[in-house]
């Protein structure tokens, strides 16, 4: 499960041609029979089918999807755009294998409801905003009630970054090949593709190796089963810095989070008057109230993991406060206040966790917006910051140097307040149970976006709120499997 750019695709198409001596027209004929076999899989019961082709190589394979429909006694309508003379010689000839078929050729004004839409418009070599011609087509195929076949991925989307180029078709199911493209899974690609289905069109294993570290797609995970004899000592101790005037809940709901994720010890330091509703709350944390920087030495000097940030404010108090605890040397968790005084004065540091979502990432890299390509943005945030970088939003990314992987859970349920602080305890819980920041920051994003896929199902998405997740977090990190 890893995803590739649309150059990446193209470096193994051509390998597959050149080094392999497979004809370019027999992968588009396997591609062809890959989507033939997801339409028997899914709408079997269709038998009238309306066939969009452009002027590229994916139009090549939408005539031979036609050309093969047409044969097993199909009603194919194919509606041709852009100039046919740009097609490829592996392109035309699949054109005039659907020409030799009983497809008919039309223009196909208005999109039969009772048909399947396949879509063989522009694949992944469309980078700028779709044409005019296109754009039409388009926004027809999106006005139809019928179902929808994406070839390779929808029509107007960027591979690459997931961004809808003026006009996207909206797919059911999107057939890709050879890899997945890291544009169906993140900014829009998720709202438009549908079902993803892969085929890799038989393409050797060790070809592969020739993309160099492609971005994973992160499994479901949890820790390992935990001894009889197993002691909270062993399980780490994380301490928790924030919680400015005002702001108790978001430090309230960060150390729940680390509590519930496992952790064995929890201290939290934090204003004087947090300390009642937060034991309230949870009995089980040791609560601090401490003045300034000076007096978190010892509970610093305790603890095997921080997180600094959740409600932590921006005044001198907590400018202190993230002081020292950057001056601590131990491994932590820099979320919320703390990244955007990090970005005040950036620095380098190898044992720790970043998590911004995009506003933060724009402020720690000193730019306006960072929406298009998510990929770069995490690419440059832990080039600049080192460590773990894990950029929070659709598709979250997780990238630690070596280690570059996507998270394909969550809904937009979690667009709420206190998600972050929730995400943030997590993470520091489990630096201290798996010793790998890595390894912590992918299995704390995994498991906090599967806690509200499976309670949206049971409270809504709407109604989702961040102090629902803990307790389903801490069934998901034990093994529990809830759907």
């Amino acid at each position: 499960m890893v995803l590739f750019t649309a150059a990446e695709i193209r470096v193994l198409d051509q390998a597959l041609i050149k080094d392999y001596g497979i004809p370019g027209i027999s992968l588009m004929k396997r591609a062809a029979r890959a989507c033939i076999d997801s339409i028997d899989q899914y709408f079997s019961d269709i038998t009238r089918f309306v066939i969009f082709c452009g002027s590229g190589n994916n139009a090549g394979d939408g005539y031979l999807v036609a050309a093969m429909l047409a044969d097993k006694g199909h009603s194919v309508e194919v509606v041709a755009l852009g100039d046919q003379d740009k097609l490829t010689a592996d392109a035309r000839q699949a054109l005039v294998f659907c020409q030799q078929s009983s497809a008919h050729f039309g223009h196909c004004e208005v999109i039969p409801e009772d048909c399947l839409i396949v879509d063989a418009l522009l694949g992944i070599g469309v980078t700028g905003e779709v044409r005019s011609e296109y754009a039409k087509v388009i926004e027809q195929i999106n006005e139809s009630t019928a179902d929808v076949l994406s070839v390779d991925l929808p029509s107007g989307l960027c591979a690459d970054t997931g961004v809808i180029l003026g006009t996207c078709v909206k797919a059911t199911i999107s057939v890709t090949f050879i890899g997945r493209k890291r544009g169906l899974y993140c900014n829009d690609g998720p709202d438009v593709t549908g079902k993803v289905r892969l085929s890799d069109l038989d393409a050797p294993a060790e070809i592969y190796k020739r993309v160099a570290e492609p971005v994973k797609i992160l499994p479901r995970q949890s820790l390992p089963k935990r001894s009889r004899r197993g002691y909270k000592n062993q399980y780490g101790h994380v301490l928790l810095v924030g919680g400015n005037d005002g702001m108790a809940g978001a430090i309230i709901l960060a150390a729940e989070a680390a509590l519930r994720a496992g952790a064995g010890l929890v201290t939290v330091a934090t204003r004087p008057e947090n300390l009642i509703p937060l034991l309230t709350r949870c009995p089980e944390v040791m609560a601090h109230a401490v003045a300034g920087g000076e007096e978190l030495a010892t509970l610093l000097e305790k603890a095997d993991s921080v997180v600094v940030g959740p409600g932590l404010g921006r005044n001198q108090w907590a400018l202190e406060l993230f002081a020292a605890v950057l001056s601590s040397g131990k491994p932590m968790v820099v979320d919320a206040d703390a990244l955007n005084m990090l970005a005040v004065a950036p620095r380098y540091y190898e044992h720790w966790i970043l998590t911004p979502h995009s506003k933060e990432a724009a402020r720690l890299l000193g730019v306006a917006s960072v929406q298009d390509d998510r990929y770069k943005v995490a690419t440059e945030l832990r080039g600049r910051y080192g460590g773990v970088a894990v950029l929070k939003g659709l598709g979250s990314l997780v990238h630690g140097g070596e280690q570059f992987s996507l998270c394909p859970f969550g809904n937009p349920g979690m667009a709420t307040a206190g998600m972050g602080d929730v995400l943030a305890g997590v993470i520091g819980s489990l630096i201290g149970q798996t010793g790998s920041l890595y390894e912590a920051a992918c299995m704390g994003v995994v498991n906090h976006a599967r806690a509200a896929e499976y309670l949206a199902t049971q409270l809504g998405e709407v109604g989702l709120t961040a102090s629902d997740l803990p307790l389903v977090i801490g069934r998901l990190l034990s093994g529990e499997e809830i759907s």
